[in-house]
């Protein structure tokens, strides 16, 4: 396996035959170091072993001496079968390819060799453990810890000296320890979330050893993911409202006619059980939506719950959503984790990005829907909350549908209200809303006096694609509000370098046909604002007289 642990083969040794004699065989023990004496069979003998023929006459036959010494053959095998079990080391070993000997192995250089790989594997074995960001535990049959890294010290808080050699089970509760299930089992675990004690949360990787198809030991790897759950525990209690819960479909601020219409199906189903499917880019309002179809329905007084499948780990996700459950069978206890599922029970959970939810748990997903009951992780009872679903997806759910990576029953399930937002690119008439709505908000925050915006400032920011959608536009605000200096006005200088780069770089392509571009911006504003000379003014950050004048100018009615 390891170049430097390969074993030395002795080179030095000559060859005789049984019709020689002793005396011969002793003479030439004093040249070389072995002397294979081909008979019936091979034999081996030693410069070491010249004792053996030191009574021996040295006139008597090989041969004859072989009868009566009860010297054992040696075997012979090739180099690439050295390794072979059956290999029998009670006599030196020739290395023998085709019909030519090449050298002899001793059992004592066989150890050495054998020992040096041992040690070799243990290096790299400790080396890549010890490499890994993960706990990382190795046991024996016996369930006797004999391996711990730094890692897994730094996880439970318990040094090495404390554990290897000793039992597992000294330091964790026996039910608790996925390595005992492997053992018992032999079965490995994937990813399986696991909570080995009350302050600790982990994704597990565990397999058995196995030799010979037994069970010898078992390595875990440990994943720990407490901090990331606490931070979600903190994340849903500080979860932000983005409505008012009087009024919530008012929060939308919007003068899109798709947004309109949006808005217009979100109140018609607002009190109804149905699922519904909100779906657009990142930073549209997904979830300012789903959060006006809540309390703007019956189940307004009840929870509204969030799961964001991006942000989770995958093999977390089940867990959060459907809870877990642990029977403890020496106490009879059970530790028991609500779900989301059941946390929103009789009120409504918002699941962001289902698109991003594995396939598992979209079947898991699929059954509650359907049969109006699930399992918890690790548990058996049935449980039956009345929960309703609002969803979002990032991507088009029917494409994923056609490349198998999305439950196609799930989607038909989730998308008979299918809700859809357009990007803030394409309705760029809600820019100037938004941006005053932005300034009212931050001017509270931040105790600032800002009254409006210049109209240069406003005319770049329309004309910006807005990627990140609101939320871009939103976070852009709030950094001109706050670094916005003694002044009623937020002016150019005050909106980030990257977005008035941005416009530059635009208007200087479009040089060529300026005419052209400016005609076609003042069309697109009038049909963005159905007419309305005012705010197409606004949208394209110019006064209304400007406006005017361009419309006579270019013979625009």
């Amino acid at each position: 396996m390891f170049t430097d642990s390969q074993m030395k083969i002795e080179t030095s040794f000559t060859i005789l035959s049984d019709d020689e004699k002793v005396g011969t065989l002793t003479e030439v023990l004093q040249d070389y170091s072995y002397i294979i004496i081909e008979s019936k069979q091979l034999f081996v003998i030693g410069k070491e072993e010249r004792f053996l023929v030191a009574a021996v006459r040295k006139d008597q036959k090989i041969k004859d001496w072989l009868q009566i010494s009860e010297l054992l053959p040696s075997e012979y095998f090739s180099i690439q079968d050295i390794h072979n079990e059956k290999i029998n080391w009670l006599r030196p070993v020739i290395i023998k390819k085709q019909n030519e000997y090449q050298g002899i192995v001793t059992a004592a250089e066989r150890i050495r060799s054998l020992q040096r790989e041992n040690k070799y594997t243990i290096t790299y074995f400790e080396t890549l453990a010890e490499t890994m960001n993960d706990a990382v535990t190795a046991v024996d049959n016996n369930g006797t810890v004999f391996y711990w890294n730094s890692v897994a010290e730094d996880t439970y808080h318990i040094k090495k000296e404390a554990i290897i050699g000793k039992k597992i089970g000294e330091h964790f509760d026996s039910e608790s320890i996925q390595l005992h299930q492997i053992l018992k089992v032999g079965n490995p675990i994937r990813g399986t979330y696991h909570r080995p004690n009350e302050h600790t949360h982990v994704l597990i990787n565990a397999s058995p050893v196995l030799v010979d198809n037994k069970i010898i030991g078992g390595i875990s790897t440990e994943h720990d993911i407490t901090k990331l759950i606490h931070l979600n525990e903190e994340l849903d209690s500080n979860s932000v409202l983005y409505v008012q819960k009087e009024a919530p479909f008012s929060s939308v601020l919007s003068s899109s006619k798709e947004v309109k219409r949006a808005v217009e199906i979100a109140q018609k189903v607002a009190s109804a059980e149905i699922p519904v499917l909100i779906s657009g880019e990142t930073g549209t309002g997904k979830e300012q939506l789903a959060q006006a179809i809540h309390y703007g329905g019956s189940k307004r007084k009840n929870p509204l719950l969030s799961l964001n499948c991006s942000t989770i780990p995958k093999d977390l996700i089940e867990m959060e959503l459907f809870g877990y459950q642990k029977m403890t069978f020496d106490s009879g206890d059970t530790e028991e984790i609500e779900g989301k599922v059941e946390q929103a029970e009789t009120g409504t959970l918002f699941i962001e990005e289902v698109d991003k939810m594995p396939l598992a748990v979209q079947e898991k997903l699929l059954h509650y829907m359907t049969e109006q009951s699930f399992t918890r992780v690790g548990g058996e009872p049935q449980k039956k909350p009345a929960t309703r679903f609002i969803l979002s997806s990032t991507q088009p759910l029917g494409e994923l549908v056609r490349k198998g990576e999305f439950n196609e029953k799930l989607y038909y399930q989730i998308s008979v209200i299918h809700i859809e937002i357009p990007p803030l690119r394409k309705r760029k008439e809600d820019i100037p809303h938004l941006v005053n709505n932005f300034i009212k908000m931050y001017n509270e925050k931040y105790a600032k006096k800002i009254t409006k915006i210049n109209e240069q400032a406003l005319h770049i920011l329309c004309a910006y694609d807005w990627p990140g959608n609101i939320k871009e536009l939103k976070n852009v605000i709030e950094h001109s509000v706050l670094v916005s200096e003694g002044n009623n006005e937020l002016t150019l200088e005050y909106i980030p370098a990257e977005i008035v780069d941005n416009y530059k770089v635009s208007i200087q392509g479009g040089k060529g046909n300026k005419e052209d571009n400016e005609m076609e911006r003042i069309e697109e504003a009038l049909k963005k604002t159905y007419g309305n000379k005012s705010a197409a003014a606004t949208l394209l950050g110019i006064s209304r007289g400007t406006l005017y004048n361009k419309i006579k100018e270019f013979g625009l009615k």
